[in-house]
């Protein structure tokens, strides 16, 4: 479980192919590594994945052919770097909202402006994501904890959501360099989730 404050950029510096589609990556990271356990979580731009080993500025995580495939691919390649955060642990101060590090949904930065001295991203989801945003709801992009500003509804069922990104947000995470096109991981907050569920097979039973 985490929270979406991302605590560290971290970079891709090895890729190993495994068997089939998986991946082994090690990420090097700036920040102290001493106290991140052997089978410890860290969200890497919001996937959660399992410290298989590590040594004083780096880490390694196995990716599976399933995470590669829901994921935005640009992320899993030498020189990538990656939102990290590690989990929450009881106690801690909840800055951000609940979030489980498993991606819903790939979406798609359609515009990035300056505005006012912040920036302004708009995002494209796809229509399975489109009914768990709304306006001041939280969403995660890349493992980042953000609230939605606006929605529009597009044809065909997709959605638009605006998003407003403090510098300081833009300084300590990947999204400062975002550009459109660029592809990116999303997560809706988990009581969208579950209530879009709900709904949905109550209307069709």
């Amino acid at each position: 479980m985490f929270t979406g404050i991302i605590t560290d950029i971290g970079e891709i510096t090895a890729v190993t192919r495994k068997p089939g589609a998986d991946l082994r990556l090690t990420i090097r990271a700036t920040a102290d590594l001493s106290s991140v356990a052997i089978g410890a979580s860290i969200a890497c731009s919001g996937v959660c994945l399992t410290v298989t080993s590590k040594s004083a500025d780096s880490f390694s995580v196995d990716v599976s052919g399933e995470t590669v495939s829901r994921t935005a691919a640009a992320l899993w390649a030498e020189g990538a770097r990656l939102n990290l955060e590690r989990a929450l642990k009881l106690g801690d101060e909840l800055g951000g909202h609940i979030v489980t590090g498993h991606v819903d949904a790939i979406g798609t930065v359609e515009r990035v402006e300056a505005v006012d001295g912040s920036t302004h991203i708009a995002i494209r989801a796809p229509a399975a994501l489109a009914p768990m945003l709304a306006p001041k709801g939280s969403i995660t992009v890349d493992g980042v904890s953000l609230t939605v500003n606006a929605v529009e509804d597009l044809p065909g069922g997709d959605a638009l959501f605006h998003l407003n990104i403090i510098p300081h947000t833009a300084l300590h995470t990947t999204l400062g360099s975002a550009t459109a096109g660029r592809q990116v991981n999303l997560e809706a907050d988990v009581l969208a989730r579950y209530l879009q569920r709900m709904t949905s097979t109550r209307f069709t039973a």
